[in-house]
């Protein structure tokens, strides 16, 4: 959803149960954050940024996670910063939200036995925070390894056919995923897998296609954008301990497939 559709639809459908935007940093690519902050500030909502995929990205020279009222970022093992299994966190300059948050994060409480909210128990262990810890030194390097293998992709794949990432003015991408597009999608799957390449589809369905949210009574075709690029995309391998050549035996095996 474009900042524009996004006040028209605040225009149309504003209600007390809306209480908040949430604007994905996708692949890696920072969101155009400064008109959905104004959208936000003007009908006084809550901003809060899913940077999970975007360690160390950046909005017009600021670190996301750090422009919204809330920041949320994704330890999965295959995140730019991961651990070695599943975290989290949330950070804010707030200190009324990181409160709420901290009590969140532990059964509700204030104070210890003392729950005062609902809560959950969904504190980070002491081990994943130590290599969170190390690892977080190295984040920056590694995020300089994924743009230049991705400026390798775009160069490579430059008179093939297929749709390469774009990288905003505004935004310095980290390139959690590198997503191409096709009208081929399955077809060049296919083509790859049997030339030993492997590739995947992030995310194969649109949400509001899920049976989860039928209850919301989108239908085909209330979503096109989303529709028509969840039949195109194809994410092509990119980690920091991935070679040149690797990415240049994938990118031929697409040129043969054009």
């Amino acid at each position: 959803m474009s900042p524009v559709r996004l006040e028209a639809y605040l225009k149309k459908h504003r209600t007390k149960k809306i209480k908040a935007v949430i604007p994905v940093h996708l692949y890696g690519h920072p969101a155009d954050m400064e008109p959905i902050s104004k959208i936000t500030r003007k009908y006084e909502l809550k901003l809060i940024e899913d940077a999970c995929q975007a360690h160390g990205a950046e909005y017009k020279g600021k670190k996301v996670g750090s422009i919204g009222d809330l920041g949320c970022f994704s330890f999965y093992p295959t995140k730019n910063l991961g651990a070695y299994g599943d975290g989290g966190i949330v950070v804010t300059d707030n200190e009324e939200l990181a409160i709420k948050i901290r009590m969140l994060r532990n059964y509700g409480e204030k104070t210890k036995n003392y729950s005062v909210i609902d809560g959950f128990n969904s504190r980070l262990d002491e081990l994943q925070a130590a290599i969170l810890r190390i690892k977080m030194n190295y984040l920056t390097q590694w995020n300089e390894k994924r743009r230049n293998l991705a400026a390798l992709y775009n160069s490579l794949l430059r008179d093939t056919g297929v749709k390469t990432p774009v990288e905003k003015s505004y935004a310095k991408h980290v390139y959690h995923l590198y997503v191409i597009r096709t009208h081929k999608r399955d077809e060049l799957r296919e083509w790859l897998r049997s030339r030993g390449v492997a590739s995947h589809i992030h995310y194969p369905l649109p949400i509001h296609f899920h049976p989860a949210h039928k209850d919301l009574n989108y239908i085909k075709g209330s979503f096109p954008i989303a529709e028509k690029i969840s039949t195109e995309i194809l994410s092509l391998a990119i980690f920091p301990e991935q070679d040149d050549c690797q990415i240049e035996y994938i990118c031929k095996a697409i040129k043969e497939f054009s």
